[in-house]
């Protein structure tokens, strides 16, 4: 079995399982430096303790974070189990990536208001949304009229992160901004069924 033909074996994996794009891109991206790593020996040739030489080296050589290891374990462990249906790796001496001990970073409300001042029209929008809701970009970015409920102020976000269904809060503020931008897509609707 061929390299391009193995990617195309986890790129129908992952589809079929309706992982989202962006995991689908790092997968492939993550087997195919693990392939390289390994001179494009094919993963069926390599074993449990060279799946674990190679984490080890992202996190003692790279020096990668402790979920930029954990997302390449993911990668490799689905692909000898989903698609090349070989047991559960045994991986006894693989040395994790050390978490970093440090808070998250948010911003303050002045600094938030800094931040919308400088944007204008739809940005600003998508940026009282994301800031209101706790929505990621791609789900807003994905959002569409009927998922939204001006009368009980909320949200529904489809297929967000593990491809579930949730409902958030619709910020006050956006709701006026939002009215606008809806008649504004319909006029554009009605008009681009006039010219055909």
């Amino acid at each position: 079995m061929g390299k391009s033909k193995l990617l195309e074996q986890i790129r129908s994996e992952i589809r079929r399982r309706n992982y989202s794009y962006k995991t689908e891109q790092a997968y492939i991206s993550w087997i195919v430096r693990y392939i390289k790593f390994y001179d494009t020996t094919h993963p069926n040739d390599l074993h449990d303790v060279d799946v674990e030489n190679y984490l080890n080296y992202l996190a003692n050589e790279r020096n990668v974070a402790a979920s930029t290891q954990n997302q390449a374990l993911s990668a490799l462990v689905f692909l000898y189990k989903q698609v090349l249906k070989k047991p559960t790796l045994k991986l006894d001496k693989l040395k994790r990536a050390k978490r970093p001990a440090k808070l998250p970073v948010t911003l303050s409300k002045s600094e938030v208001e800094k931040i919308l001042k400088d944007l204008s029209g739809l940005s600003y929008l998508i940026g009282i949304l994301l800031y209101g809701s706790g929505m990621r970009v791609s789900e807003c970015l994905r959002l569409r009229v009927q998922d939204i409920d001006l009368d009980y102020k909320q949200v529904w976000v489809r297929s967000g992160k593990g491809n579930k269904d949730r409902v958030t809060i619709l910020p006050e503020k956006s709701i006026p901004l939002l009215k606008k931008q809806i008649e504004k897509v319909k006029q554009l609707h009605q008009r681009d069924l006039k010219a055909g």
